[in-house]
């Protein structure tokens, strides 16, 4: 995944990326497929979007492919993600990329554009806290335009249904140690794999030094994020898709 003659094959780092992701997400393509379905359903074909926490840049890979007339800015703070990313669509005018920390209150100064039809995340906000979530959904309401719509797709858990949570994860986390028997990466040793390469080395110790380990937030249920994006100005919001431990928020402007 390092070199291919003289330049970084960034397309294997995406291709590894989403094997890594897929490990922990299984149903992650279908997450995807009905996201677009309902960008296009709400906001049509040629969308300008914010992919929030953009990462890799794996919202933007699939929406261009789906609609080769929308465009796209994707934020991030990851500088290895973001490497990837930019170099994955070098030359693709369609995309921009901005660094940001979705924490500081002017992160949106630096965005290309003031409004957008979508802004679209997936498997990021787990990293929020429930609090700072909340004020970030506020911001979001300020970004998206009249009409316009937010999508998250992310776990969440629903502290109403223990024992179906245990059965979930019991039964999930089975199916990855049998993936992992046959080879799976997990995040661990993917940026394991990242942190030995020659391009990526200098990023992935940058991006250790702003995180640290992986850790995560609440992970509220669904319901309090429809709740939150509903007072945060939100004209209606509600899940759209779920799997037995992930689900798919779509609010509208």
């Amino acid at each position: 995944m390092t070199e291919t003659g003289t330049s970084t094959d960034w397309q294997s780092w995406q291709e590894s990326w989403d094997r890594q992701q897929e490990w922990y997400m299984p149903d992650r393509e279908e997450r995807f497929r009905v996201m677009l379905d309902m960008v296009e359903a709400v906001v049509g074909p040629a969308p300008r979007v914010l992919d929030l926490a953009c990462g890799t840049g794996s919202i933007t890979d699939r929406l261009l492919k789906r609609f080769p007339d929308a465009t796209s800015t994707g934020v991030d703070l990851d500088p290895a993600l973001l490497a990837i990313a930019r170099g994955t669509f070098e030359g693709d005018d369609r995309v921009t990329f901005v660094t940001a920390d979705l924490k500081d209150p002017e992160w949106a100064t630096g965005l290309p554009h003031t409004s957008y039809d979508a802004v679209l995340t997936a498997t990021a906000l787990h990293w929020f806290h429930s609090e700072p979530l909340a004020v970030l959904y506020g911001q979001l309401g300020g970004l998206v335009r009249d009409g316009g719509l937010f999508m998250n797709a992310d776990r969440t858990i629903d502290p109403e249904t223990p024992r179906i949570n245990a059965a979930e994860s019991a039964h999930r986390h089975a199916a990855m140690d049998r993936a992992k028997a046959a080879g799976a990466l997990d995040w661990a040793e993917w940026w394991a794999v990242a942190a030995k390469d020659p391009v990526l080395a200098g990023p992935t110790a940058e991006r250790f030094a702003i995180y640290g380990e992986h850790a995560d937030g609440d992970m509220p249920s669904a319901d309090w994020h429809a709740r939150t994006l509903l007072a945060s100005g939100f004209g209606e919001a509600r899940a759209v898709w779920a799997s037995p431990s992930d689900s798919l928020i779509l609010a509208v402007n």
